[in-house]
Formats: C-alpha cells, structure tokens, sequence
C-alpha cells in the first residue's frame, strides 16, 4: 500500500464515522429544539433515538477497529491504548479495540531479512546458527522471532518493520487532522500536546539503539534485586532496526491459572507488579510507560534461587523520565488523598503544572475539593470495585453545581502538564493490568511503603533548606 493510498483510506475512514455521528448530531437537535431547552430535554429524545445512537457506536466501533487492522502501524498502536485509555470514547469502542491487545497480525518473515541485510550485510543464516520463521509476538511497530546464537545461546530479535518511518509520519497528520476537527466539537485545551508527546514516543520506539540504552539503564536501577528481571543486550547484533537480546523464559503475566500450576500466587505477582512500578515511578523516575499483559512474564524460582518467582520486564522502547516538578506534584495529591487533605491536592495539581496562566483559579480549586470530597468517601478503591459501578455511579463524581459556562472556562483553566502523557499512560495501563490479575488489590494502598519515604526525605530537605533530587536524562532523548 502506497503512501498516498495509505493517506486517503485513513481519511474516508474517519470522514465516514465523523458523518454518522454529525447526521446522529442533527437528529438530535431537532428532536431536542421540539421538546424544549436544557439537559432534561436532552433525556427525554425518543427511544428510537437513543437505540439509534447505540447502533451507530457499535457500527462506528467495527469500521475503526477494521481500518485499523489494515492500516496497522501507528493506528494499531493508538487502538490499544483506546481501547483501554479511551474513556471519553462510547463504550463499544473499548469493546471492540481490546481485539488489537493480542491479535496483531504478523509480517511475512521474506519482509524483515531485508533489515539484516541492510542493518549487517549478511543474510539471517549467516549471523544465527537458527531462526524461526514464525514470529513468537506481533506488535504494531515490529515483531520478535526466536533465534539460536553460533554459541549456542538462545536469543530474541526484534525487527522494525520496513518502511514504517514513512507510514508513521503519514499516519500522525491524519492523526493532528483528526484532533483539529475533534476540536471544534469538544472544548479541550492543549490537546496538541498528546499529539506532540505520541511523536516523541513513537520517535523512540523506533530507535533499537534507544530501546538497548533504556533496557540496561533499568537493569542498573533494579540491580541486586533478584526478583526482576530484564534481557541483557547483544551488542553486535543490534543496529537502530534490529535488537538482539537474550531469550527470557516465563509465563505470560495473565495467565492465572498457569500461574497457580506454577506454585505462584496470582495475588503476589499483582502485588510485586504494582511495587515494581511504584519504585519505577516515585524512586527512579525512570519507568516504563507501556505496561501491557504482553511485556511482563513471571518466571518461578527453584528452591536453589531461593523460591518464589521474578518478574520479567520486556519491550523497552517507551521507557521515559518524568520530571521531578510532575512527580512532586503527583505525591502531594496522593498525600492529600490519604490524609483527606484537599488543599495538598490543589497543590499537587498546581505543581504538577495542571493550572493554565490566566485560569480561574477559584473555580479550578471548588471543583478539585468537591471532586475528592466525594472521591475520599468511597470505601472500595480497588479497580474492581471502579470497573463494577455503573456509569450513573461514577457521573455522581462530578460537580453537580457546575454550570456549562463554568465547564467550558474550567478547561481553560487547566494545562496538559509535559510528560503527563505518559505518566497517565502508564498509571492507566498498569493499574487496569493489575486488575486483571487480582481486582480486589488496592493500588493506593499497596504504594504507600514506598511513598512515605520519599515524602519524609522531601519535607526534611525543604526544611533545611535543601535542593531537591537532581534532575536526570534518559538515553539518547
């Protein structure tokens, strides 16, 4: 597929699902201009309508996620996190994106000699003693095949898929075109700067030279802890198109009942899963913003080792560094939320950068007190507990006292902080994994232990008057 096929596909794609909702749109408006003004007129539109509506979700949900498996490249990547990120999309969306978490389809292996090739100057028989044709995972940007090394040695090697750059950079301006229409119907400020931070992040997940540098860096910060694991890199062997790293044994992080055959408690990994990333996140500021089912294995210990089980970390090319401002902030508000202080959590939000120069600040703090006022008076926290209630439950969360015109100047008192991004990517991602493996585990809870230490050191430091932690790069960022 061409380019420019690739371009118009992508744009009657979108056109015909933008269409649908806007003749959906001016149904609705009829019928609403008949019964009168206001929000209860917007509830009694007729039934019909309303079930109309749900057809054209569930029709819309279908075209995007078939589209998607055509065009694959960036727009498999961006239906994952929809499908877990998108909560501002009709739930039929979710429903039909999950299908892109597992079945990507894989490239013909004829495709990707080409990169060794190109990359080494030698053919795939030439540089392995073995390699299997057929790939052992798919994603959207590149696929991994299992291969054997002269010495023996079992390794994993990753190719970018050819000529992805170029579908890339195609794929993100239907993608800004897509946002500036999304625009004039939705009010959200600042929205360009998840375009921008998806550039970058794609940006880094194809550069395998980036993805060595970052998976080493982790593995430094988990050193001496014997229950992570990470792959160690086969230098001679990666290029920016082509990374070659030890093979990692294991099982698959969801697959509970192999778990339990194993001897290891699901309940544990969970557990494990979520203090991993916490140091990742508060400790290091280094962590991984891409924490799907499919990176992380778990591998049981023999009695020699010690017993029990490490967690193997994969797939490092959206590794990222968060800014000490944001983190900061970030512990404030979780502060504030366990000692039901809603002025730390206005100043969280203040440091993290959330509010916008020139906002209302007065109407910016209400909302956030009214918000955790009632957010702190639910008991059950889990993710369970979240994925149970019904919408109507959680809508409940909202300010019931704010006014249209006070949304609309509420959006333009807030920011999209730099790097939040990937830092609400990840939290989302990791904390619905979680879910999966043990619903009742309360991720709040669980954080605690390693953030208490950090907020008493960073309150000892302000107190003498002290510099905070030094700000750190990530490799070749």
């Amino acid at each position: 597929m061409t380019l420019a096929v690739r371009l118009l596909r992508a744009l009657f794609a979108f056109s015909v699902i933008l269409t649908s909702y806007l003749i959906q749109l001016g149904l609705a408006r009829v019928f609403a201009r008949r019964l009168g003004s206001g929000a209860a007129a917007a509830r009694e539109l007729p039934g019909w309508l309303v079930e109309r509506r749900a057809r054209v979700d569930q029709k819309n949900a279908r075209r995007l996620l078939r589209v998607m498996l055509k065009l694959r490249g960036v727009f498999i990547k961006l239906g994952q996190v929809l499908s877990i990120m998108g909560g501002f999309l009709p739930r039929a969306y979710g429903k039909e994106l999950e299908q892109l978490q597992d079945q990507v389809p894989p490239h013909p292996f004829s495709d990707l000699e080409a990169a060794l090739r190109a990359s080494f100057g030698r053919s795939a028989g030439e540089l392995f003693a073995s390699i299997e044709r057929a790939p052992l995972a798919a994603a959207s940007l590149g696929q991994v095949h299992v291969a054997r090394l002269r010495d023996g040695r079992k390794v994993a090697v990753k190719f970018l898929y050819p000529g992805i750059r170029g579908i890339i950079a195609v794929d993100l301006r239907v993608l800004r075109l897509a946002i500036l229409v999304y625009k004039r119907f939705v009010p959200v400020g600042h929205i360009e700067r998840v375009h921008e931070s998806l550039v970058d992040l794609l940006r880094r997940e194809t550069d395998y030279l980036h993805e060595a540098a970052c998976m080493e860096r982790m593995a430094q910060n988990f050193e001496g802890d014997a229950g992570v694991a990470f792959p160690d890199v086969i230098h001679e062997l990666t290029t920016r198109d082509v990374l070659t790293m030890t093979f990692m044994e294991g099982i698959k992080i969801t697959r509970l009942d192999a778990l339990r055959t194993a001897g290891v408690e699901p309940s544990d990994v969970a557990l494990r899963l979520v203090q991993v990333f916490y140091k990742m996140l508060f400790a290091d500021r280094f962590f991984h913003a891409d924490p799907h089912p499919g990176n992380f294995l778990v591998a049981a210990r023999s009695a020699e080792e010690g017993g029990g089980f490490r967690l193997v970390v994969l797939d490092f090319g959206a590794i990222c560094e968060a800014r000490d401002e944001l983190i900061d902030g970030l512990l404030d508000i979780l502060k504030g939320i366990f000692a039901q202080d809603d002025a730390a959590v206005v100043r969280g939000f203040r440091r993290m950068g959330f509010v916008a120069p020139g906002g209302n600040d007065a109407l910016l703090e209400r909302t956030v007190k009214s918000y955790f006022a009632k957010l702190l008076k639910i008991q059950d926290r889990t993710p369970a507990a979240l994925m149970r209630a019904r919408p109507e439950q959680l809508e409940k969360l909202a300010d019931p006292e704010l006014e249209r015109g006070e949304l609309q100047e509420l959006m333009r008192s807030f920011e999209y902080p730099e790097d939040w991004f990937y830092v609400e990517r990840a939290c989302v991602l990791l904390f619905w994994l979680a879910a999966q493996i043990d619903p009742n585990l309360d991720t709040m809870a669980v954080g605690f232990p390693y953030l208490m230490p950090l907020m008493a050191q960073r309150e000892a430091r302000a107190e003498s008057g002290g510099s905070g932690p030094s700000s750190r790069r990530s490799p070749a960022r």
